[in-house]
């Protein structure tokens, strides 16, 4: 949905999903709105010139086109607008990777992904080559053999800010992937799968997980950082400032990846990256993300994942 600026004349373009033009077309009264969010996602807030009369400083902010309404529902409204706040607050919290050690990244630069291996063979020739998966490579098949994960941090990323109010913590998160390509699971020291609240029409899995219910994935105690201080180079946690909350996770690859080459075949691409055992032209890989999302401030993050086979 997107209010569209014609000349002084708002327009609410909206696209409604199956199921609202179904109840829409009844005219019985059961299409009502419950739920609304409203977004900033065409704004760049770069060209704000702070340098020009006040009058003029957002005025190329303002004048940004707006898009249009799109059904891709795992691409709208990414950035979502926060009311209710303090009118004091000087930052605002962020979610961060925490890219060091078992959750850090493979490769470098704008490269740089978490790589999950489908199956077995393709484990076994990885690891050939040191008898251990590289930085960054998850074992999508026993997943409990394998420490590596990903992490995240939610808090405030200056040092500045020593503390950070219940308002702003995350202590519940909505994580998004394909749900054709793998599931979540959980970090190391527990077995506990977590299930997805809903799959939508596009195979997009969402899990809800939140510290009260869920908290082999969500902690929110900072006692167990390496370095809970606060340093101009933190070595426990992602943000500078105040710690909110940590999410963590592996991935598992799917069935249909594991047993075929059907979704290989028409989704991904042949692979040149080394990749432990793994060298150019003997795999095939898909790219895709898996969004966390924080249910307090809405803030967001894509995190890349790449699916491996031996081909």
């Amino acid at each position: 949905m997107a209010f569209l600026d014609n000349s002084g004349d708002i327009i609410l373009d909206a696209v409604l999903t199956d199921t609202g033009r179904l109840r829409l077309a009844k005219g019985d009264g059961t299409f009502q709105i419950q739920k609304f969010a409203l977004g900033d996602d065409e704004i760049n807030y770069k060209l704000y010139d702070s340098s020009a009369s006040t009058a003029y400083r957002s005025l190329t902010c303002l004048q940004t086109p707006v898009l249009e309404a799109f059904a891709n529902n795992g691409s709208s409204m990414k950035y979502k607008l926060m009311s209710g706040l303090n009118n004091n607050l000087l930052y605002l919290p962020v979610i961060k990777l925490f890219e060091n050690g078992d959750s850090a990244r493979f490769g470098t630069g704008d490269a740089a992904t978490f790589i999950v291996l489908v199956d077995n063979t393709t484990v076994n020739t990885v690891i050939a080559s040191d008898n251990a998966l590289p930085t960054g490579v998850m074992n999508g098949i026993f997943v409990g053999e394998s420490t590596h994960l990903i992490r995240a941090d939610q808090g405030i990323n200056n040092i500045a800010i020593l503390t950070i109010g219940p308002e702003l913590r995350e202590t519940s998160y909505q994580v998004k992937m394909d749900n054709r390509l793998g599931s979540l699971t959980p970090p190391p020291g527990s077995t506990t799968n977590a299930q997805p609240a809903f799959i939508d029409d596009d195979s997009i899995a969402s899990y809800i997980l939140t510290s009260a219910t869920d908290g082999n994935y969500v902690d929110v105690d900072p006692s167990f950082l390496i370095n809970p201080t606060q340093g101009s180079t933190p070595t426990g946690k992602a943000v500078a400032g105040a710690f909110g909350s940590r999410i963590g996770f592996r991935i598992a690859a799917s069935t249909s990846l594991r047993t075929s080459n059907y979704l290989f075949t028409v989704l991904g691409n042949t692979g040149t990256t080394t990749i432990g055992g793994l060298t150019s032209g003997n795999y095939k890989y898909i790219d895709s993300i898996v969004t966390l999302s924080g249910e307090t401030t809405g803030y967001s993050i894509d995190v890349p994942v790449r699916y491996v086979k031996q081909v």
